[in-house]
């Protein structure tokens, strides 16, 4: 089965209104929201077929317009639904949340990040859920929580952002990390390459983060993207000399693995 470690569906349903109906058609995805309105939908969607419903309030939030609302407000809120959502047991995973201090209006807010994740990282030991986070250029503050995210569930990177050494240094902490890779691989994206072919098979997701990320020459991703993801993947692990099941199982594997007990597949649906 196709798996898609982080997309937006929500989103993506706006630009191809047939996306939903490919998911449905087999792929697995674990969703992320940051408002009630995009976490309902993906809870909605998810009766049809299955998918991990996540939420978080996104590190990018801070810096970004908030639709002429009062941001402190539009934050809190966020937090406040957070709370909400994991004491009702519904969300699959918290995220995605992070740090983002790519240019100067994200370092703007960097306080204002460290609030949001250690609320993000709380809820997540709280409710023994699993965490997926955003990184850009800030991968030391990962690591100045390490002896926190150890006790995570799982953490998931989405798009992995760092190198080799940090992220061979993280399992060497105890982390129970994955990283996913994307259209990075397929944009030859050096250092996500290099850790693609590098990693243990047993940490390897591949994911779309539809609808953004896109593929050269194409307007935004979407699932029709997983199949030359996970070719991309097969060729650098090849070209590295591994020899191992293919990218599709393996990240299959890794998915249920890291999202354990977040999604239940219908009674009629066929197993490979």
């Amino acid at each position: 089965m196709l798996t898609d470690a982080h997309c937006h569906p929500f989103d993506l349903a706006k630009l191809d209104a047939s996306s939903e109906a490919q998911r449905r058609g087999g792929v697995l995805c674990a969703a992320s929201s940051w408002n009630v309105e995009q976490f309902e939908y993906h809870e909605k969607i998810c009766r049809d077929f299955p998918l991990v419903p996540c939420f978080a309030v996104h590190p990018q939030l801070p810096a970004a317009a908030a639709c002429g609302r009062e941001k402190a407000a539009l934050i809190r809120e966020g937090l406040e639904l957070l709370e909400r959502l994991v004491s009702e047991k519904r969300p699959g995973a918290v995220g995605e949340t992070g740090f983002d201090l790519y240019g100067a209006a994200m370092k703007e807010t960097e306080k204002i990040q460290d609030g949001l994740f250690e609320e993000h990282l709380s809820a997540a030991l709280r409710g023994d859920l699993p965490l997926v986070l955003h990184v850009r250029r800030a991968m030391h503050k990962v690591f100045a929580h390490a002896s926190r995210l150890k006790k995570c569930r799982a953490v998931i990177f989405h798009s992995w952002p760092g190198t080799v050494g940090e992220g061979e240094a993280l399992l060497r902490r105890g982390i129970n990390a994955y990283f996913s890779f994307g259209t990075s691989v397929l944009l030859n994206h050096k250092e996500a390459m290099l850790s693609c072919a590098s990693f243990p098979s047993e940490r390897l997701l591949a994911e779309t983060d539809a609808p953004y990320q896109s593929p050269r020459g194409r307007p935004f991703s979407s699932w029709a993207d997983l199949p030359g993801i996970l070719a991309a993947i097969a060729a650098l692990r090849s070209g590295a000399g591994k020899k191992e099941a293919s990218p599709e199982i393996i990240t299959e594997e890794n998915f249920r693995r890291a999202f354990e007990g977040a999604f239940t597949l219908p009674p009629d649906h066929k197993e490979k």
